[in-house]
């Protein structure tokens, strides 16, 4: 098997197995060699898919859990909803979540710098450390990092030597827009009865007038930031 079949097929596995399900490999032309034209999957030829099939611990790995969390609404044909559910799960899933090796989860990839004109034909490549090694452990990361991310936890996938404190915690839990009014920087509206009704939002008036110092000192270490919003 080609090494890039083999990992996809290894990370969809990663994802469906544990559920009950299996997944094989086969080309799209091999699919439609079958069937007569009305039938065919309208992707070249050499195209790759996955056949999934359901084990007999699919439904209790997969639908009594998936009808009690009641993912969708209303429940039309629970089998078909169920597999389309984890089907969709494994889209997810191969995006994948980069871990560190000393900070977990508790980083993030800020930008990249370019260098034009400065040209290193012998720097050698690194090899990233597999630093989740075992499929149970990058399962569970994986789970955590798509449906449970808001708690934290995905972030400790390794024993991490620092992590956020709870400022950045706090910072990052609160929406973009309002994260400027966390940290006392935003700017009260001029006046809030002037804002256009076609504006699909109403922008209320601050109940009391910026406090500069205490914006301040929610920066400061010294005191505590307000409380994250649960997951």
């Amino acid at each position: 098997m080609e090494l890039q079949v083999a990992e996809l097929k290894q990370k969809i596995e990663d994802t469906l197995c544990p559920f009950g399900f299996e997944v094989y490999p086969f080309q799209v032309a091999w699919y439609n060699a079958l069937l007569p034209p009305a039938f065919h999957l309208p992707l070249p030829g050499p195209t790759l898919a996955f056949l999934v099939l359901s084990t007999p611990a699919m439904f209790d790995r997969a639908l009594k859990p998936f009808l009690q969390s009641c993912h969708l609404r209303p429940l039309t044909d629970p089998v078909d909803q169920c597999v389309a559910y984890h089907l969709g799960r494994v889209r997810k899933h191969i995006s994948g979540v980069c871990i560190h090796p000393r900070y977990g989860g508790w980083f993030a990839i800020r930008g990249v710098m370019l260098l034009p004109g400065v040209e290193v034909p012998d720097l050698p490549p690194t090899k990233p450390l597999d630093c989740v090694p075992t499929r149970a452990a990058r399962i569970t990361l994986l789970e955590g990092f798509n449906f449970h991310w808001r708690d934290w936890t995905y972030r400790d996938a390794v024993t991490p030597q620092e992590r956020y404190s709870e400022e950045q915690k706090a910072y990052f839990s609160t929406p973009p827009a309002q994260r400027l009014a966390l940290l006392g920087l935003a700017q009260p509206s001029e006046d809030p009865s002037s804002a256009s009704p076609e504006l699909p939002f109403t922008t209320l008036p601050p109940k009391k007038p910026q406090n500069p110092s205490r914006a301040r000192g929610w920066l400061s270490p010294s005191i505590s930031p307000p409380a994250s919003p649960g997951p």
